[in-house]
């Protein structure tokens, strides 16, 4: 009776800690290896924002980026991240895809999920990444439009 008592406690533990462990949500658009890929990482740590990446080009140059809270945009659910240099993004979800608008220019950019895993039995899995782009969708509302 104990064994069984301290195997449900330690599933427990267990559960409690993955529900709050990191995960990230990955967006892209263009294709990976060329100028036009970008790829946008939402990172989250016990279900709160912790860390937006930017990915950019052929070699994946990095930028972080804030998040800067939840916001109404053109009467839809969205927040905002700035960059480094000051400029805002809205991020806007549209179905299982990102519409994220850079105000500055007054343009709107459409990501979809991006797979992070092994192609064909090459690559590593990645533990953290969301892995469809339902479960990225949950993941980026539960923490980032709280």
């Amino acid at each position: 009776m104990r064994i069984k008592i301290a195997i449900c406690l330690c599933f427990a533990c267990i559960l409690s800690f993955t529900a709050y462990a990191q995960k990230t949500a990955n967006y892209s658009s263009g294709k990976p290896g060329t100028g036009n890929y970008q790829g946008y990482s939402f990172w989250t740590k016990d279900g709160k924002p912790s860390e937006i990446l930017f990915s950019y080009g052929k070699n994946r140059k990095q930028i972080k980026a804030s998040y800067a809270g939840k916001v109404t945009y053109k009467n839809k659910a969205a927040f905002k991240m700035t960059f480094p240099n000051k400029k805002a993004f809205y991020v806007i979800p549209a179905g299982n895809k990102l519409n994220i608008v850079n105000t500055a220019l007054n343009k709107t950019e459409t990501f979809g999920w991006e797979y992070e895993g092994p192609v064909n039995g090459v690559g590593t899995f990645c533990d953290v990444c969301a892995q469809d782009e339902k479960e990225a969708m949950q993941l980026l509302k539960a923490a980032y439009l709280k």
